[in-house]
């Protein structure tokens, strides 16, 4: 592993141990010849996986990048780093799971905005607006009516009565 302060290629591990969900490994490192401690996460791969974009452009999926719009979604929303870590996992389990080699960016994008819309409804909102390209006012109505319709087919209240007569 390269030293991120030196760039030495001699750096030596001094404390492995599992993170707490044990989906990966945290290993605490430190550079001999600088002497600079950093820390990095060992994951299990199940395969390579290649993103098609919307161009027909392939590119190598990246976790972080997926991370990194999830949090930016998430940013300033009171939601628990855990439970993002989690989103992340699952999204990158279901992939890698699904036994397709390449990936279509929409299905990665519609992956991700079922999981914001159970975490955090702005989160989504935020998300949903650049993934879908809202270009007016009337874009974000549509989706908070949908948003709105979710909620009251989930509540257990019945409708009110109305007295027409």
């Amino acid at each position: 592993m390269r030293c991120p302060y030196c760039g030495s290629l001699d750096t030596q591990v001094k404390d492995s141990r599992p993170t707490d969900d044990h989906a990966s490994i945290r290993r605490r490192r430190v550079c001999p010849d600088c002497g600079g401690r950093f820390t990095t996460f060992e994951r299990v791969q199940l395969r390579e996986l290649t993103v098609v974009k919307r161009s027909g452009r392939r590119t190598a999926f990246d976790r972080d990048k997926l991370q990194t719009s999830i949090e930016v979604a998430l940013r300033k929303r009171p939601v628990a780093p855990e439970r993002i870590e989690r989103m992340v996992n699952g999204i990158v389990r279901q992939l890698e799971s699904s036994g397709e080699g390449e990936v279509q960016s929409s299905t990665i994008g519609e992956l991700v905005m079922e999981g914001l819309k159970s975490l955090d409804d702005v989160a989504y909102v935020r998300f949903a607006s650049v993934y879908k390209n809202f270009r007016e006012a009337r874009d974000f109505e549509e989706l908070l009516g949908q948003l709105g319709g979710d909620e009251l087919e989930d509540d257990p209240r019945p409708a009110p009565v109305r007295d027409d007569a």
